[in-house]
């Protein structure tokens, strides 16, 4: 077990708490100052054909007749009490929105976030284990290729291929077309989720890969795996048994610091392939310019990197003990 005291949770509540104050912030700002009119993208083209009065009560139902320091602080209340406010494109509580998209989200994220920290961990090890080797140039230059590839150009690509081409895979959204997501069965979103999550691991396994290989390299040369190499230990044993340990460590940070690009490249992978999910809504409440809705999903996705952070804290004391001792010894 991690041994963790309240003064640990109380400061990372607190670090919690500046950063959705700073992206709050932020945020509004950014929005405030966008050139999108929220009541024109609310509308629609056909603003002219509605009266004064009607664009009236728009601009008030939303409090757009206010000045933005007023509906910064006004929106900042609600959420304190836990009210994101309702999206103006959905017509229903961001809350809501949220919940419902993050679900669909989920299932893309749980494919491709795991696949991608495994192999990448695993081929960052084998090119670190045989440095030099026409393998490590093999997975190098596959990391490379990968890490500057763009998601949305890999998912087209995907798309033509698989979809267009060969017919495999379904060519969008989550689930057939005509079918709610509720009576879809596992097989068919397992069919719709395929391309959507091999586009996110492929890529994101580049930057595991290339940072495990550098670690690896340096524990094979340290002084302690040449040790072992003098005991007559091979190097598939010294890998295991005295480097994996110190490459994990460095690994599982990068992996849970990745969230954020997970969920960046999650909104130009749902686009792509017009899945339903947080990723799209982002880029539909952008457009459009649901301000509610897009507020409320950038608070969302700030928690859920902090989240991801935090998980990587909580880990480390299980592959270094040194740290939990360190942390216990500050305590």
């Amino acid at each position: 077990m991690i041994s963790a005291t309240p003064r640990f949770f109380l400061g990372k509540t607190a670090r919690l708490a500046c950063i959705l104050t700073l992206v709050s912030v932020l945020a509004f700002t950014l929005v405030s100052m966008s050139p999108i009119d929220p009541v024109t993208a609310y509308i629609g083209i056909d603003r002219m054909q509605i009266s004064t009065e009607q664009e009236r009560l728009i601009i008030e139902r939303w409090g757009l007749d206010k000045p933005a320091t007023e509906r910064f602080f006004l929106w900042a209340g609600n959420v304190l009490r836990g009210d994101l406010g309702d999206s103006m494109i959905f017509n229903e509580p961001v809350i809501d929105v949220i919940a419902k998209r993050f679900k669909t989200s989920l299932w893309l994220m749980l494919s491709a976030w795991p696949l991608s920290g495994v192999l990448g961990f695993l081929l960052g090890v084998l090119a670190g284990m045989r440095r030099g080797s026409l393998l490590d140039r093999g997975i190098r230059l596959y990391a490379y290729t990968l890490a500057s590839t763009p998601s949305f150009w890999l998912g087209l690509v995907l798309l033509a291929i698989f979809s267009v081409s060969l017919g495999l895979t379904p060519i969008c959204c989550a689930t057939p077309p005509g079918v709610s997501p509720a009576d879809a069965t596992l097989w068919e979103r397992i069919q719709h989720l395929i391309l959507p999550a091999v586009t996110l691991s492929v890529v994101g396994v580049a930057q595991i890969a290339l940072h495990t290989r550098e670690k690896m390299i340096d524990a094979m040369e340290s002084d302690y795996a040449l040790f072992a190499f003098a005991q007559g230990e091979s190097r598939f044993g010294v890998a295991c048994r005295h480097a994996l340990r110190n490459v994990a460590l460095p690994a599982v940070t990068l992996q849970f610091a990745s969230l954020g690009e997970l969920f960046g490249g999650s909104v130009l992978a749902e686009q792509v392939f017009s899945y339903p999910g947080l990723g799209r809504a982002t880029v539909e409440a952008g457009i459009r310019g649901d301000v509610p809705l897009l507020l409320g999903i950038t608070l969302f996705s700030a928690i859920f990197v902090f989240f991801g952070n935090f998980m990587a804290d909580l880990l480390y004391g299980v592959l270094d003990p040194r740290i939990r001792i360190g942390r216990e010894v500050s305590q």
